[in-house]
Formats: C-alpha cells, sequence, structure tokens
C-alpha cells in the first residue's frame, strides 16, 4: 500500500536547470572557504539579488539574508543542497531516508510548502502534490553558482507560498568566449556523480549546455534499528540548455530549457498487513521546464524592463508491485503556465521603484489507479492568479535604506488578498555597523489538491501570517570579524490541515469520505539567530551559527495547543574551520548540531539530539584540476530527522573537478 512519501515524490533534480534569470546579474562576492556560517567577513560588500528581485547592495536590504558562493559550496563538497542549507541560521530539514527521498526544508520552523523555490527567477512548486510546494530530495549542486536565502513573509514580491522565505538559486553564467567544466565523484554506498559542461560568452551570444548523472544504491529508508534491511537507491540524470542574445544595445533575448527525469526506491506500508517496514515501492519523476524572456530599456537606462512566459510540467508516478494486478498507486501530473512582466525605474539618485504584474495558471490531473473504483476519472483542476505589485526603495539620509511595497492577488477560486511589506538598513560606523528590520504580511493560496481532490474543500480560505525581524551585523579587526545577531517573529493563521472524519461528524464527511482539509491551525515561531566568521591568519577561518527556536501550536480548542510543531527542534548549531596550508592543501572540519524534537502533533513521539561531525580535504594538481575528498559522518553517529527513518551512516568520497 502507497506510503504518505509516495503523494510527494520529488520533483526531479534542478540543480543544472538553464531556467532564466530574472535580471541574469553578474556578481562578485569575496570567497569564504567553508559555509558552516553563514556570513562572510566582507558580506556587507556583497550584491544580492533575491531580497529585491533585481541585484541590489546587501547593505542596503533591511531583510535577512543568507549568501553562499560558489567558494563555499566546492568547498563545502556536498552534492545535496538540503545538506548545505542545513548549515545556515535558521533552517532545518526531514528526510524520510537516505538521499533522494522526500525532503523538507523548513525556513525559522515554517512548513516546507510554505518556502517559495527559484532557479534563476523561475518559481517551481508542483501543483499535483497536497501541499504544491517544492521537494528538496532531488535537488543536487551541479551547475549552482551561488544560493541565497531570504527569510520571513516574503509575499510582496514572491506572491503565494511565502510565508517562511524563499531559496533562489542561481546558477553558472559563461564570462569567456569558450569554456568547459567537468565533475566526477564515487564514494560510500555505491555513490557515483559525474557532471559536464560547456558554454561561452562571445560578442552578442551566450549559451551553455551541461548534464549531469546520480545514483546511490543508498540506505534502507525504514531504519535499520526497527529491522529494516534493503537498500532503496536513487537515481536521476538531467540535460539543460540556454541561450541568450543581445539583439540591440538594452535588448537581449533569453531562452532555457530543461529536462530530468529521476527514480527513487522508498518504504511504506505493505500489504497485506499495512505494517510500516521494508517493501519494493517506487516512484518516477520526469520534469520539464522552459523559458522565453525577453529584457529591454527604456529612458535612456533609467527604466529597465522584462517580460517573459515560464511552463513548468511534473509528471509523477508511484509503483508498489505488492499490489499486483495494479500496481500503480498514484499518478499525478502537474503544470504551470505563467506570464509577467517586471519594471525597474530609477526615480532620483538613491530612488528606485519596482513593479510588475504577473498571470500563473496551474493544472493538475491525478488518480490512484490501485484504489479507485473502475472507471474512475482522474481528478482534474486548474486556478488562475493574476497579480500586481510594487515597491519603492530609498536612501531618505546617507546610509539609511528604507524599503515598502504591496501586492494584490486575485484568485479564481477564493478572490482576492493583498499582502504588504517594509523593511530598513542603517550603514553606522563608516560601514563596520549595520542596524536590520523589517516586516512583512505572507500568504498561501488553497492548492489545487486541496480544493478539487477527493478530499477537497472549496470553501477553503488562504493561509496568512505576519513576520517580523530586528537584528544587527558588526564588523570588528579590520572586518576580518564579522558577527550577526537577529531575532524574528511570526504567526500565521487559518493553516490548512487535513482533518480526519474518524473523530468527528460533520457535513464534509458524506458520501463516505474519511477525512478533508480545513482552515484550523494557528501557529506561532519566536526565535533568534547567531552567526559569525573570523580569519585570524592568512588561510585560516572559523565559522558557525546557532538558532534558537520555539515554534508552537495556538489552534484555539485544539488538542495540541500549546505543543511543540513537529520535527522542529529546539536548537540547531554549526561549526567549520578551514586552513589553506603553505603548500595549496586546504583541510577543513564541519560541524552540525541538531536538538531534539517531537516526530508527532502530539508530542508523544520524541527525535533525539544529534552531532555530526565531517572532514574534508582538496589539493589542485594544476592544469585547471582539484582532487577533493571527505568523511561524512566521521562518529557513525546513527540519528533520525523523521522517526523509523534511516539515515546514512560514516561515508567517504573522493572526487576531482577539472575547469578549462
Amino acid at each position: 500500500m502507497r506510503h504518505i512519501a509516495g503523494l510527494s515524490v520529488s520533483l526531479a533534480a534542478l540543480t543544472l536547470a538553464g531556467l532564466a534569470h530574472a535580471e541574469s546579474p553578474t556578481i562578485t562576492t569575496a570567497p569564504s572557504p567553508d559555509v558552516a556560517g553563514s556570513t562572510a567577513a566582507n558580506a556587507v560588500q556583497e550584491v544580492v539579488v533575491v531580497a529585491n528581485r533585481s541585484p541590489e547592495l546587501l547593505e542596503k536590504v533591511g531583510a535577512s539574508v543568507t549568501v553562499l558562493t560558489l567558494p563555499q559550496i566546492r568547498a563545502d563538497q556536498e552534492l545535496v543542497v538540503s545538506d548545505i542549507l542545513a548549515r545556515t541560521p535558521g533552517i532545518s530539514f526531514n528526510r524520510s531516508g537516505g538521499v533522494g527521498q522526500a525532503t523538507s526544508l523548513r525556513i525559522r520552523g515554517a512548513e516546507t510548502d510554505q518556502t517559495v523555490v527559484l532557479i534563476d527567477g523561475v518559481k517551481l512548486n508542483d501543483p499535483s502534490s497536497p501541499g504544491g510546494g517544492y521537494n528538496f530530495a532531488d535537488l543536487v549542486t551541479g551547475d549552482i553558482s551561488r544560493i541565497e536565502v531570504l527569510r520571513g513573509p516574503q509575499s510582496t514580491l514572491y506572491g503565494s507560498q511565502a510565508i517562511g522565505g524563499v531559496v533562489n538559486i542561481i546558477t553558472a553564467d559563461p564570462t569567456r568566449p569558450f569554456q568547459e567544466d567537468a565533475q566526477i565523484e564515487g564514494g560510500s554506498f555505491g555513490t557515483g556523480y559525474a557532471k559536464a559542461a560547456a558554454g561561452g560568452k562571445d560578442g552578442p551570444l551566450t549559451w551553455r549546455l551541461a548534464g549531469s548523472a546520480y545514483t546511490t544504491s543508498g540506505v534502507s529508508a525504514f531504519d535499520k534499528k526497527f529491522g529494516g534491511k534493503e537498500t532503496d537507491g536513487y537515481r536521476n540524470q538531467s540535460l539543460s540548455a540556454r541561450l541568450g542574445y543581445e539583439i540591440a544595445p538594452e535588448v537581449s533575448l533569453d531562452l532555457r530549457g530543461l529536462y530530468v527525469q529521476a527514480r527513487n526506491r522508498f518504504d511504506g506500508f505493505s500489504t497485506p498487513t499495512f505494517s510500516f517496514g521494508d517493501d519494493s515501492e517506487f516512484g518516477t519523476t520526469r520534469e520539464t521546464v522552459a523559458y522565453s524572456g525577453l529584457n529591454f530599456g527604456l529612458l535612456g537606462g533609467r527604466l529597465r524592463n522584462r517580460v517573459a512566459a515560464q511552463y513548468t510540467m511534473t509528471q509523477r508516478s508511484s509503483y508498489d508491485p505488492a499490489d499486483a494486478p495494479v500496481a500503480k498507486v498514484f499518478d499525478g501530473r502537474g503544470s504551470n503556465v505563467r506570464y509577467e512582466y517586471q519594471g525597474l525605474i530609477e526615480i532620483a539618485p538613491g530612488w528606485q521603484g519596482r513593479f510588475g504584474a504577473e498571470s500563473e495558471r496551474s493544472a493538475i490531473a491525478a488518480s490512484s489507479p490501485a484504489f479507485d473504483g473502475p472507471g474512475t476519472p482522474p481528478t482534474k483542476a486548474d486556478v488562475t492568479i493574476n497579480s500586481g505589485y510594487g515597491q519603492l526603495q530609498a536612501e531618505v539620509v546617507p546610509g539609511l535604506n528604507l524599503t515598502g511595497g504591496l501586492r494584490y492577488d486575485d484568485h479564481s477560486t477564493f478572490g482576492g488578498n493583498t499582502t504588504g511589506q517594509a523593511s530598513a538598513a542603517w550603514l553606522l560606523n563608516g560601514g563596520a555597523t549595520v542596524l536590520r528590520a523589517s516586516y512583512g504580511r505572507g500568504f498561501k493560496a488553497p492548492t489545487l489538491y486541496e480544493l478539487y481532490s477527493e478530499f477537497g474543500n472549496l470553501s477553503l480560505r488562504p493561509e496568512q501570517a505576519d513576520g517580523w525581524d530586528g537584528g544587527v551585523e558588526q564588523k570588528l579587526w579590520d572586518g576580518r570579524i564579522d558577527l550577526q545577531a537577529t531575532y524574528f517573529s511570526r504567526d500565521a493563521n487559518d493553516q490548512i490541515t487535513f482533518v480526519s472524519c474518524f473523530s468527528r461528524v460533520t457535513p464534509q464527511c458524506a458520501n463516505g469520505r474519511f477525512g478533508f482539509y480545513n482552515n484550523i491551525q494557528r501557529t506561532e515561531t519566536r526565535g533568534v539567530e547567531l552567526s559569525g566568521a573570523a580569519r585570524p591568519l592568512v588561510g585560516l577561518e572559523f565559522t558557525g551559527n546557532f538558532t534558537a527556536l520555539e515554534a508552537k501550536d495556538r489552534s484555539p480548542g485544539a488538542a495540541t495547543f500549546g505543543k511543540d510543531l513537529a520535527r522542529r527542534p529546539k536548537a540547531t548549531a554549526n561549526f567549520g574551520a578551514s586552513y589553506l596550508w603553505p603548500f595549496k592543501l586546504t583541510t577543513g572540519v564541519a560541524v552540525r548540531y541538531a536538538g531534539s524534537s517531537f516526530d508527532n502533533a502530539s508530542n508523544t513521539t520524541r527525535l533525539k539530539t544529534y552531532t555530526l561531525v565531517d572532514l574534508r580535504a582538496s589539493y589542485p594538481l594544476g592544469w585547471g584540476l582539484e582532487v577533493y575528498g571527505r568523511v561524512e559522518n566521521l562518529a557513525d553517529k546513527a540519528y533520525e530527522t523523521a522517526f523509523q527513518f534511516g539515515s546514512p551512516g560514516r561515508a567517504g568520497y573522493l572526487g576531482l573537478r577539472a575547469v578549462f
């Protein structure tokens, strides 16, 4: 029988996604050899895209942002992006087994489907999944050159789902007439990875082709300490292409495409015993992405414009051979067609206006062949969201930047919704001190599955959230020490939850339904994020961060009122140290700590505290070659991020990178 993970089998690997840049910025940053701390010593000089949907100096951004650059990503050596993100403040994740299993990423305790994920400005989600969110299971580093994390409610610029925050993935841009790069890696659990890319920038033409393949025999998704014995393997392959052409000064065309296919085995509730354990279930995913965009300037370049069309389609299927003769237990197809316009105008020195309009049509076709009766048609539905937004940013006095904006969304099922946000960044002491504060409203529209599936409820309202944060960044010792502290708070209302009909009598339970979706949950999160980086000597760096989180259920009258939200550790911490030796060898250690949490809403099943230690090393061979290796989970710690699901033990990997 299908396990719940089968309802949200991952989007395919999108790391090499040649998706469209919202503005295709060229960003230069100070390198940092480790990502355990989210900040670099020169972070105040960073240029970020995610905060305002266009390149902006970080010193002018009032929201809380983490930037991971290519040197940091390479130094970390991880192939799975969720493992890298878990080393940054305020982020935790849960995975239903090893690599390739369903992965939920939480920003400041928000639900995983309350996070917007972008690749080069393109919003990714799967309308056929229950929560409509993004599954991080298949997101590997591949062609990624930069990751930006924006925390807190951000619906003004990013629309539905941006209650927890935004993760913006930026892929590599060619900078020379012709360049190539490749990577190969192998190691424990039968893991193998290969990636190759080529591209160039010559005159008005920019192009890039990339492909990757990843395979692993993995570990048992059903934890071996409970009896799991067989391994649940995973593989994916991807191919991407992009073409840019400068038609005329201030006018350029972008075309992008991506195709990915993936397959994973997972464990579920086996028939006929209906108990969780080893079984032969597996899932397949196919992902298609296409983009076309036109960028042009007006008013002597003071007004920059972008018009774009995007198409994404995800096909997911889950199979259980034990359910023969009908082995397919789920079949889903979700698609998005999105049209958008964005403008950026320079009103006066230090004053900028951003504005735009979007129209998105989402559609699903989903069925459960093993459980639907003969002749039962698939669930088919579609919705349209039309949106408009505007934002003003101004340096009102030297060093003080204020930002404010509003957005209106019109949903074809539930109607209109207005959100807003405001932030301030104040640069003091010649740039050594930055004070930041932000407030934002977020909303999440009911998904097609929540509205129109067999458990659907057309009376659903959008989820709403109000959040704010305030913090300070301080540089010491000529910038060799960088310290940050942030306090954050978010209240969410009308959260949509599945309600069982076994515990209540209601008209929604008519016609034999055993459950339905309803707006019944209210949550409250509070916390503190601390991070720092220090470079006391040339080549030596220490980084670290700590997050204290209180995430509570505040649903009036609920049996879970006052309980901790499931799978949110009360404390997480990271520490990293790296050293570049005089003979060019780089060595490092990374420590990740996750405090205890509860696996269920009733707080009866506890997930224990764990600490993981990784070792890394890399050495340049010359001629554009670099050899690297790492040992993960050095102490062979047994741990769970989800109850009864397994996790990898001690593992070793060796790889080679080449850049030409």
